[in-house]
Formats: C-alpha cells, sequence, structure tokens
C-alpha cells in the first residue's frame, strides 16, 4: 500500500509564491496527472514530491510518514530529457542504479550479486521492448527507446512512486501511443503509484485515474507574484469506463480550463467525482479556503 498525504502545501522563492494551499491524498495505485499553465508550479510540485525541493509551508506524506527531506529509491522520477549514461550499454545503464546503491564507492556488482541484478535488469528490459538491444548504446537508441531504457532505470529501484515530468512530451504522435500503452501496462504490473506531469489534456484524461489542475485563483496586477497556485480541479476516473476518444476533440483555442471542463463532459459515466471551481464540492469548501487565505 503506498498512500500520499500533501497537507496545506506552500512554496516561496524569496518573495514570489509559486504554490499556496495545496492539499490532495492519492491512495494506494493512484495514477495522478497535473495540468496546469506553463509556471503555474506544476514541475516545482513535482520536484517538492521528489524532495529536490523542500517546502516552505506544510508536509508530504507517504504511508503516514514525512518523506525524507533528500530524494530516495522509494521514489523514482522520469525526466522529458533523457537521463541515461551515454558511454555505458543499455544493459549497464539499468544496472547503474543498484550498483551505485549497494556498492556507492566502486560503483560495481560482483560475482552472484551481478547476476542476479543483471537478470533483474533483463526482465525489465524485456518489459519495456528493449530485450534486443541490451549491448547498444544510448546514442544508437531513437528517442522513444532511450525514454524506455530511462523507464526501465527508474524501475528497478523498485520505487513506492513513480514521478514522470512531461515524459513523452519530445516523441512524435505514434510514439507517444505506444508510450502510453506501455505505462499503463507497466503500472498495472508493478502495482505503483504514479504521479505525472503533462500539458497535455488528452494524454491526462486517457492515462489518468485522477486529474489534478494547479492554477492561480487570484491574482494581483501590481504584484504578480503575491499568490501561488493551487488546486483548482480535481477529477476522479473509473479507467473502465472512459470512452473511446479521437484526438481531433482536443483541439481547441479555448482557455486550457474551457479544454479540461470539456473533457470531464466527454468522459461521461467515467467521473466518479468532480472537484471544480463553482461545483457544489467546490463551493462548500469556499468559505474554508478564504479563511485560510486571510489567516496566510
Amino acid at each position: 500500500m503506498t498512500e500520499i498525504v500533501v497537507r496545506n502545501l506552500f512554496k516561496d522563492y524569496g518573495t514570489s509564491r509559486v504554490l499556496e494551499h495545496v492539499n490532495a491524498t492519492l491512495p494506494d495505485h493512484e495514477f495522478c496527472v497535473v495540468l496546469g499553465p506553463s509556471g503555474a508550479g506544476k514541475t516545482t510540485f513535482l520536484r517538492l514530491l521528489l524532495s529536490q525541493e523542500q517546502p516552505t509551508r506544510g508536509e508530504i506524506l507517504i504511508d503516514g510518514s514525512p518523506i525524507d527531506p533528500e530524494p530516495q529509491p522509494d521514489r523514482g522520477v522520469v525526466f522529458q530529457r533523457y537521463s541515461v549514461f551515454p558511454h555505458r550499454t543499455v544493459l549497464q545503464n539499468v544496472v547503474m542504479g543498484v550498483a551505485l546503491r549497494r556498492a556507492p564507492i566502486l560503483g560495481r556488482l560482483f560475482g552472484g550479486e551481478r547476476k542476479e541484478v543483471e537478470a533483474r535488469a533483463r526482465e525489465l528490459l524485456a518489459q519495456v521492448g528493449l530485450a534486443e538491444a541490451v549491448d547498444k548504446y544510448p546514442a544508437q537508441l531513437s528517442g522513444g527507446m532511450q525514454q524506455r531504457l530511462a523507464i526501465a532505470q527508474a524501475l528497478i529501484m523498485e520505487p513506492k512512486v513513480l514521478l514522470l515530468d512531461e515524459p513523452f512530451g519530445a516523441l512524435d504522435q505514434s510514439t507517444r501511443r505506444s508510450m502510453h500503452r506501455l505505462i499503463l501496462d507497466l503500472w498495472e504490473a508493478n502495482h505503483m503509484t504514479i504521479v505525472m506531469v503533462t500539458h497535455d489534456i488528452q494524454e491526462a484524461f486517457t492515462l489518468g485515474t485522477r486529474v489534478l489542475m494547479i492554477d492561480r485563483q487570484r491574482r494581483e496586477e501590481e504584484s504578480p507574484d503575491v499568490y501561488g497556485s493551487t488546486i483548482t480541479h480535481d477529477v476522479r476516473l473509473d479507467p473502465a469506463s472512459k470512452p473511446e476518444l479521437d484526438r481531433s476533440e482536443g483541439e481547441s483555442d479555448d482557455s486550457m480550463h474551457d479544454i479540461f471542463d470539456k473533457w470531464v463532459r466527454r468522459m461521461g459515466e467515467a467521473v466518479i467525482s468532480d472537484t471544480t471551481d463553482g461545483s457544489p464540492a467546490s463551493a462548500a469548501g469556499e468559505g474554508v479556503r478564504r479563511a485560510m487565505w486571510s489567516a496566510a
């Protein structure tokens, strides 16, 4: 079981507030996708979950305990830019993380221990479709293959939580669809909790069991950085009830919030709950939020 709880999270950089009053509970095996306009703080939120950043206020719990202040193997991460070692083969890239954890000085494993880790690495590479590429170097791989390698690197550390920072943004549409199928298969097979950041609303509703939108609810023209972003939309989805969707349906010149609302409507019976600005659920909490803002 892996539950993530975010309580009243704030993040400031000097006098600039990026996030404020962020609250969320992500149950075990959630596939949470985080959307928001550019600059809204999506990647900052992910970095806080990874412990690359520390909250100004508030806390993040995993299974009831505060997360370690430093990145740990219980949280794996895959970035849009492939985080692979160019001078090592595909197999060596996947083994490297375990080798550094078990032998931090030499970074090498020997004997039966090495064989055990290599066997696990080969299993993961087979799962991500790279069984025939174990002896190749990253420069010999396509962009999609390098991203598959980065996912295998993360999974061999057996994380409780997999964090994805726009991992498919640099891929063509056909490769992205293939990667969507892959990540869903891995999510099911490894029973992970996933938190993913994306700009693509259709990608969010295609993959997610939970879709969060973060944005600034208040803006001050004279001091644009005085208020931070918070969760403005929170939609839970039943994967088994999602309708088939055509990519052309998501193309629009409307605002991100308007497009988001259209996708919620398209989900139909797949929507389990929808806590959105203006909805009864969010209206009930509006007085609480205003009181919190006043207190801040």
